[in-house]
C-alpha cells in the first residue's frame, strides 16, 4: 500500500489524460464528461473493490433525439487504488489504467475488450 496526497494524485490523473492523442482528448472534452477523484466508492454488493466507474450513457448509444442531459461522470477512488499499489510508480500506472479503462466505457467498450487490450 503506498499513500500519496491529494495533489499528486490528481496531478496522476491529469498526467493520463494529458498522455492521450489529440483527437481522442478532443472527443472527450466534447463528450459532456467530468472525471472526479473521490476518496471512496460506495459498498459494492458482491464485495469487490472498485477502482473506478463510469456512469452516464456512452458515445455510441447516445441521440441527438435525448435532450439535454447531466454530464456523464467518471469516478477515479484514491482509497482503493493507494492499497492495491505497492509502490508510488505501480499507484501511478495502476491510475492511467484505470483513467484509460473507465474513459473507454464512455466510448462504449465493454470490459471484456477493455481486459483484451490491457485496459483493466
Amino acid at each position: 500500500m503506498v499513500h500519496i496526497s491529494r495533489a499528486d494524485f490528481e496531478e496522476a490523473v491529469d498526467d493520463a489524460l494529458d498522455s492521450l492523442p489529440d483527437e481522442i482528448a478532443e472527443a472527450i472534452a466534447r463528450s459532456n464528461v467530468a472525471i472526479l477523484v473521490e476518496e471512496e466508492p460506495d459498498p459494492q454488493p458482491d464485495g469487490t473493490e472498485l477502482l473506478g466507474l463510469y456512469e452516464g450513457i456512452p458515445l455510441d448509444h447516445r441521440s441527438v433525439f435525448d435532450g439535454y442531459a447531466q454530464p456523464d461522470r467518471i469516478f477515479v477512488y484514491r482509497g482503493p487504488l493507494q492499497r492495491v499499489s505497492g509502490t508510488r510508480e505501480e499507484l501511478v500506472e495502476q491510475i492511467a489504467v484505470t483513467v484509460l479503462h473507465e474513459l473507454g466505457h464512455l466510448f462504449g467498450i465493454s470490459d471484456e475488450r477493455l481486459h483484451e487490450l490491457g485496459w483493466a
